[in-house]
């Protein structure tokens, strides 16, 4: 009785979470449509739409194309300072994008690094603006994404594979075409598909480095028509248009997935063998160029973020504590309804099924879409800038859910097989089990989970673009002021702050679950 008891609590939790994720998110989608029916995209929004796909393609593939080299260099090369290459290519992913887009134009703006080394040689100074510009970020956040998926796809080919083929004296090329071939024909699209998905929704990278007729995103058109031009129903059209095609490449996404086919092994160390002569340099000077791609910009952002915290201004104190804020507080949200709805799911709860389906729901619809249809729900009885925090807060919830939720679910399985019939023989129920049973277990993923969903709050420049006024600024729209105001000195400490912060959030979570852990 008490089993089914604590079984109905967990149950009717999760399904008040799931029931609010799915009016929330198929009534903005009825707003939008409702909205929508009284305009047709004009050419220039379907100009937007060619270039929204153009660069998503021409991203994922630069992405996978130049990730394949840097992955086989890292599996096959052993050397001092390995693992933390490795663990440093998770930072773009914790990195607020602001923060990332203001390094690269440290480095590659026409006031650059790149661009003072080219002036030594009588070179005119590069231009990070345009599609160029778009792809070259898109690159710097997603190759190191890309290059863990290929990595982890290496080290997943079992170890006396690579054993077999070494005893049939198989050469370096046909050890490629049986073996690591039919790996990245596995991995590969799965990969694609993830970078597409992350670039079609990718706002702030179109807003700081495109922006031109020529380099406008369906989502800054979207921004636009809202925030300059004030034409609801052209923004509701083309939310339409951004959710068919994010729903669309998820789909595409769930159908490219496949299996190698290798079998299990002994789980044995990968060991492949290292190469020698002109291979050997080749996988140096692949690793030393993406190294360097990847840590200079985070290094520009240190070094001219010391410099210019002295040039901060007053106003940068209130916009941290308003991110600080918004990031607790949907950080407390998306924890919470992750959790009920892994444990519904991992019970097999009645509507499980349901509640799966809702949890990963979000990973279609980008926040501005969200965003765009809280604005026109709203925006007829109240100003939208005295909700800003509160709908920056929602929108950042139900965007992290999907993260956790998917760290959360394995590990609420495992506890539910393992330890429900001793909890029942126990009548741990209610409280005394989410005490004892529950939280101790799953506290490593949902440390792990909150300090992702908390740096990622902390960074987030989206829907705020939306709503916010001059009196309701978070930090990473404070530095995106600045940028454009062409204050790059406080820009740069004001971003250092913004990491600084978002690292400290992180740590903290993953910290506090490691240590309750048992």
């Amino acid at each position: 009785m008490a089993s089914r008891s604590s079984q109905i609590n967990y149950a009717m939790g999760a399904a008040i979470v799931a029931a609010l994720v799915v009016v929330l998110t198929f009534g903005m989608a009825a707003v939008v449509w409702a909205e929508a029916g009284s305009f047709w995209p004009t050419a220039t929004d379907w100009a937007a739409v060619r270039f929204t796909l153009l660069q998503a393609v021409l991203s994922a593939g630069l992405s996978c194309l130049l990730a394949v080299p840097v992955a086989r260099a890292l599996a096959r090369r052993y050397f001092v300072g390995r693992g933390i290459l490795i663990t440093l290519m998770g930072a773009p992913f914790l990195l607020p994008v602001i923060v990332a887009v203001l390094g690269l134009v440290i480095v590659f703006g026409r006031a650059g690094i790149v661009s003072d080394v080219m002036a030594l040689f009588g070179l005119p100074p590069l231009s990070i603006y345009g599609l160029h510009g778009v792809l070259l970020a898109h690159v710097f956040f997603n190759l190191p994404l890309v290059t863990r998926m290929l990595l982890m796809g290496w080290q997943a080919i079992p170890s006396e594979r690579f054993r077999l083929s070494a005893s049939l004296g198989m050469t370096e090329g046909a050890v490629y075409r049986h073996l690591e071939l039919p790996m990245l024909r596995s991995v590969l699209p799965g990969a694609a598909a993830v970078v597409f998905t992350i670039c079609l929704t990718s706002f702030v990278v179109a807003l700081t480095l495109g922006g031109g007729p020529g380099a406008t995103t369906v989502e800054l058109a979207i921004y636009k028509a809202l925030r300059f031009d004030y034409e609801p129903a052209r923004a509701a059209a083309l939310s339409l248009l951004q959710f068919a095609m994010g729903a669309g490449e998820v789909a595409l996404g769930w159908a490219v997935l496949g299996s190698t086919g290798f079998g299990v092994g002994l789980g044995r160390k990968v060991e492949m063998r290292p190469p020698r002569g002109w291979r050997f340099w080749v996988d140096i000077l692949v690793i030393f160029i993406a190294a360097s791609f990847l840590l200079l910009p985070l290094s520009a952002i240190v070094l001219r973020g010391i410099a210019g915290l002295a040039d901060l201004p007053l106003g940068m104190i209130v916009a941290l504590v308003r991110s600080f804020a918004v990031a607790l507080t949907s950080t407390v949200l998306t924890v919470v309804a992750a959790l009920l709805l892994a444990l519904a799911v991992a019970r097999k709860a009645k509507g499980a099924k349901l509640f799966d389906a809702v949890a990963t729901l979000p990973l279609a619809v980008s926040g501005l879409v969200l965003g765009t249809g809280l604005f026109l729900t709203v925006q007829p009885y109240v100003r939208p800038e005295a909700l800003a925090l509160p709908v920056t807060v929602l929108v950042n919830a139900l965007l992290s859910l999907p993260y956790v939720y998917s760290l959360l679910l394995p590990e609420a399985r495992a506890l539910h097989v393992d330890y429900d019939r001793l909890a029942r023989s126990l009548a741990l129920v209610g409280v005394a089990r989410l005490r004892w049973v529950t939280l101790p277990r799953l506290a490593r993923p949902l440390g792990f989970g909150a300090g992702l969903a908390a740096s990622l709050s902390m960074g987030d420049l989206g829907v705020i673009t939306l709503f916010a006024g001059e009196s309701g600024t978070t930090l990473p729209l404070y530095v995106h002021r600045l940028m454009g105001a062409y204050r790059m000195e406080a820009a740069a400490g004001a971003a250092l702050v913004l990491v600084v912060f978002s690292f400290a959030l992180f740590v903290l979570f993953d910290g506090m679950g490691r240590r309750v852990a048992t």
